[in-house]
Order: C-alpha cells, then structure tokens, then sequence
C-alpha cells in the first residue's frame, strides 16, 4: 500500500498526543510495567512515524512505569536450524567460525519491527544478554527486569517475561495478535518434560567471541492462537483502537496462569 493510501485512510494524522490518548483510553497508566508487541503499519499514518510512537509509550507509563520489548536475533542461531532461508551445508562451519558475536550496543534485532528497532536505540534503553531472545527496557525497573537471563532458559523462570509476572506487569498488543505474544513462552515451561533442542550462539566470554551450545526447551508459538482466543472468552481484557490499530491490553500474570493451565491440558491430548 501506497504511503498516499495510508494517509487517506484518516481525517486527522496519528500525533504522539493522538497516540498517548488512545493509549490512555484503552487502560495504560503512570508508573505500569509493559511489554509492548506492535505492527506500525497498522497503525496507520504517523507523523514521526516510530519515534513518535516509543514517545507515546513512554508519555503514557512515564519515569516511574516501565516499557519492555523483545529484541530477539534469530539469526544469531546455529545454520542448521535455519529454513527461512536455509543456507548450504557447507557453509556451516564458516558461519559458527564467522558470525559477530551477539553484542547488545549493536547487534539489529531481527524481525521484530521499526518500532522495536527504534525503541532500542533510545538514550538510557538497556538491553539484556541473551544472544537470541534479548529484551530491551526503559524505565523505573529496567536493570531489574534485565538483570539475569539464563542462556538455557532464555523465557524461563529468571528471564525478564518471568520478572515482568513477578512485577504483575501488563501485555500490551499493539495492532498484532496472540501469536506475538512473547510471555506465552513463559507459560510453556510448565510442560512436564519439553522436548529440548541443542541450540548455538556466538556470544562474548570474559571479553572474548566464543561459539556457545547449550540446550534449551523447543518453544512453539503455533497454538499461541487459540490460546489467546480462548483466554480473551475466559477473561475480560481491554481492547480499543490506537490509531487504526485494533489492540488489546491484559494483565500478564492472569495470562500466563491461564496459558500454563491450557498448555498442560493439551499437551496430554
């Protein structure tokens, strides 16, 4: 769509004050943790385009809130997982000897959108050190929030989806669905016996590149769908537009209780 189609699809431009208010509208205030999962385009047209949104976030929660994202490198992963694309056989060795080691000053998340991106490189966003499934955060209790990501258990029970449950932090979908909804991979822990896969990273050791495996739990977002849709009939979560964008917004630990509760029934099926 052309970026003349999307400006006439509003009367009045998307501001970071229209923002903030539509924000406000649908339940974020001062001093809330949030992890935000977002899609620009669906917001329609924005004047400042995702500058003006990490604003709006950050207007809204304030000093004293928290703004949490996923800044997650894929391709930060060992070759032979890789299928979208996939590379030679060949070149595997090349690429665990080669690929820069996960830096969270420089390292692009992958796939994850502008707004992300953006939001990463604010003054005083910090970002946690998990070569694959890093976080970023801003706010009153990001250094807690990122403090501790153990490399196997990069959603588990000290990641930060686990500190933003202790903290009874709040999803917040902006314009995308369940099966962006990274804290349901917290939820997916309490599967009795996970199949585990053999993962690799090239990360930083006392200050030198090092390709690492470890093993962690094979995570699956597949029914993450009908997860959500089944909480959204359970619970009421608050959901209004922000800009054009269809949204949603839910308290993260009633989530993922849920999610825990529904994983471990289908997983007997």
């Amino acid at each position: 769509m052309s970026e003349a189609s999307v400006i006439n699809q509003l009367e009045t431009p998307n501001t970071r004050t229209s923002l903030r208010r539509d924000l406000v509208s649908l339940g974020l205030k001062k001093g809330m943790v949030v992890i935000v999962h977002s899609s620009l385009s669906s917001l329609g047209w924005v004047c400042g385009g995702p500058v003006a949104v990490v604003q709006a976030l950050m207007d809204t929660v304030g000093e004293e809130g928290t703004i949490v994202m996923p800044t997650q490198t894929g391709d930060l992963s060992d070759p032979s997982e890789w299928q979208r694309p996939p590379v030679p056989e060949e070149w595997w060795s090349t690429i665990r000897e080669e690929m820069p080691a996960y830096d969270p000053q420089i390292t692009p998340s992958r796939g994850m959108g502008k707004t992300v991106e953006t939001f990463r490189t604010f003054p005083e966003v910090k970002r946690s050190l998990h070569p694959m499934y890093s976080f970023a955060a801003w706010g009153k209790h990001a250094g807690y929030i990122l403090s501790e990501q153990s490399l196997e258990e990069g959603f588990g029970l000290s990641s930060p989806l686990a500190k933003i449950y202790e903290l009874d932090g709040y999803v917040l979908l902006l314009g995308v669905q369940h099966d962006s909804n990274t804290s349901l991979h917290l939820a997916e822990h309490a599967i009795v016996n996970r199949k585990k896969v053999q993962k690799g990273s090239a990360l930083f050791e006392n200050n030198e590149r090092v390709w690492k495996t470890y093993e962690e739990i094979l995570y699956d977002a597949d029914p993450f769908e009908a997860l959500g849709k089944e909480f959204e009939e359970s619970y009421s979560i608050n959901c209004s537009k922000v800009g054009l964008a269809t949204s949603k917004f839910m308290r993260q630990r009633l989530l993922v209780d849920f999610g825990r509760e529904w994983l471990k029934t289908e997983n007997k099926k």
